[in-house]
């Protein structure tokens, strides 16, 4: 009988840290998502997100997210793909971290975006899990480069960015909602990575890569 792993290979891709599991999200786990998410995510008017997603009410807000899992899974390819990682930690869905790419194959560069849940904020955890993912792509997928990007108050994250050794890499404006604001955007590369001491565990990566067409 034929398997949907073997139809879609990235739902076996598992990235594993001291704390965390990162795994891509299925449809079983939309609901873990969408009640991770109504816990709440940030701070009233400090929304992070330049689609204040975050504000929809209760329920919008499923269905908005439902339709974003399926528009990123609809759309991968190995020229444009984007894959959204659940965040497990002691057993419970607390957040996603998101690493895409495109042109992979010529630019070797991905960038990445994440939340977490308030309730597990402050413990490191958000520096896990982008660890991870950079991990993963300078040591399995052969990335030269990661980048991200922040609102230039948005302490948390791009403290996340310094400690993993990001550089500054410009500043723009960005529609942001109803509003506009300056994003800091910053750039990691194997020599500046600054690693952390755990190893990380891979699975699922050979067929996952494959389905990439990454070599």
């Amino acid at each position: 009988m034929t398997s949907l792993s073997s139809i879609w290979p990235l739902f076996d891709l598992r990235l594993a840290t001291p704390r965390l599991e990162l795994r891509p999200i299925t449809d079983q786990d939309v609901p873990a998502a969408v009640a991770a998410a109504r816990s709440g995510i940030h701070e009233a008017g400090r929304n992070p997100f330049s689609m204040p997603w975050t504000e929809l009410p209760d329920d919008e807000l499923g269905p908005n997210m439902a339709r974003w899992y399926w528009r990123c899974r609809a759309e991968c390819s190995p020229e444009n793909w984007t894959l959204l990682l659940g965040i497990w930690h002691e057993g419970r869905f607390v957040g996603c971290q998101d690493i895409g790419a495109k042109d992979f194959a010529s630019l070797k560069t991905v960038s990445t975006g994440s939340w977490l849940q308030q309730s597990v904020q402050g413990r490191g955890l958000g520096t896990e899990m982008r660890a991870a993912v950079v991990l993963w792509a300078f040591d399995w997928l052969g990335a030269d480069v990661a980048e991200s990007e922040a609102a230039s108050w948005n302490d948390a994250s791009l403290g996340v960015s310094r400690s993993l050794g990001y550089e500054l890499n410009g500043i723009t404006r960005k529609a942001w909602g109803t509003k506009v604001e300056t994003l800091q955007h910053v750039r990691l590369t194997p020599e500046t990575f600054t690693r952390p001491e755990w190893t990380l565990k891979v699975e699922g990566h050979e067929a996952a890569a494959k389905f990439l067409k990454v070599a």
